[in-house]
């Protein structure tokens, strides 16, 4: 018999929309002869399924089930493709293990720790991983210009500390853009992240395991036409995304070593995606771990799966099973 498995998109942050476009991604990637396929939209307090005829159901939260032509269909496992809250930093992992369904990413605590990118970095240099210096604000405190400054220097990173980098982020240049750059980035969460800027060429890798897998997919490399890789570069072309990367192969190789050991130090689970700056000397520099990647026919992930001449189908079949390998 088929499995039944809810795509699950939507969530309550500013990549809504991403989030569906991911969904429909993976519909078309998923193998249908061998899944049952539903798309689950979470948007605040409404939960529902797409149905077939174009209307929608309402999610039971009791099982994460729905009714549907006089029946109550319940999921076998939940591919999750939420850009943020609650789908990416834990909250749905919990629900879901509460009601002991599977699903595709890490662990609650481990999707909490990279969703807050300054919790990961901290962490994660405790077992020698390079990161840029960085402080954190909470929202109702305050920072002088001058402190910022002297401890971060000039130019630097002001983003939320928890969510992606597409909304809310901004390079400050000059101490007039300081204060500003924060109340933009408090738009977008409670928790502000000032970060040292890194000159270098920015890098992503893809990587999964399975109990009988562990795949660590080519690198692409990030040459955005604007500041930095913001919205407008990820989602209306502004960038070039070249896979394999233009680096030489003792670096790509150290690159693949690094993303495969962050993976089990974390650990990790499903396909995680990590963001690297390579500085001057070759020095690998961790920018941050994206445990939902996006999934569109254009993201990184399928690009760097059809550059390792996998099928995307196969791959995703492979982390579907892993989670009733017995």
């Amino acid at each position: 018999m088929k499995r039944t498995i809810a795509i699950v998109a939507g969530g309550d942050s500013s990549e809504y929309q991403v989030s569906l476009r991911s969904a429909e991604g993976l519909t078309s990637f998923m193998d249908h002869e061998r899944y049952d396929l539903w798309t689950v939209v979470l948007h605040g307090t409404d939960w529902h399924v797409n149905l077939p005829d174009g209307g929608t159901a309402p999610i039971d939260r009791n099982d994460f089930g729905f009714d549907f032509d006089g029946r109550h269909i319940c999921f076998d496992y939940a591919y999750i493709t939420i850009h943020g809250t609650p789908g990416e930093n834990g909250l749905l992992e919990s629900y879901f293990e509460l009601i002991r369904l599977p699903y595709s990413t890490c662990s609650p605590l481990i999707s909490a720790m990279t969703f807050n990118k300054f919790v990961l970095n901290q962490y994660l240099r405790g077992f020698g991983v390079r990161v840029a210096e960085s402080l954190t604000l909470r929202k109702g405190s305050t920072i002088t210009d001058d402190d910022i400054i002297e401890r971060i220097g000039l130019p630097c990173f002001i983003k939320p500390t928890c969510g992606g980098s597409s909304f809310g982020t901004t390079k400050v240049k000059t101490r007039e853009q300081i204060q500003p750059a924060i109340a933009e980035a408090l738009k977008e969460a409670d928790e502000v992240m000032v970060e040292a800027f890194m000159e270098g060429t920015e890098i992503t890798c893809g990587c999964y395991k399975t109990r009988k897998n562990s795949v660590v997919f080519p690198i692409t490399e990030v040459v955005s036409e604007d500041e930095f890789f913001d919205y407008d570069a990820k989602y209306n072309g502004r960038v070039a995304e070249i896979t394999p990367a233009r680096i030489p192969e003792e670096t790509a190789e150290r690159v693949r070593e690094l993303t495969s050991a962050i993976y089990d130090i974390l650990p990790c689970r499903g396909i995680i995606r990590i963001d690297y700056i390579i500085t001057e000397g070759g020095k690998l520099n961790l920018l941050e771990i994206n445990t939902t990647p996006g999934m569109t026919a254009t993201s990184f992930i399928p690009q760097q799966v059809r550059a390792a001449g996998l099928d995307i189908k196969d791959v995703l079949t492979d982390i579907i099973e892993d989670s009733f390998f017995s």
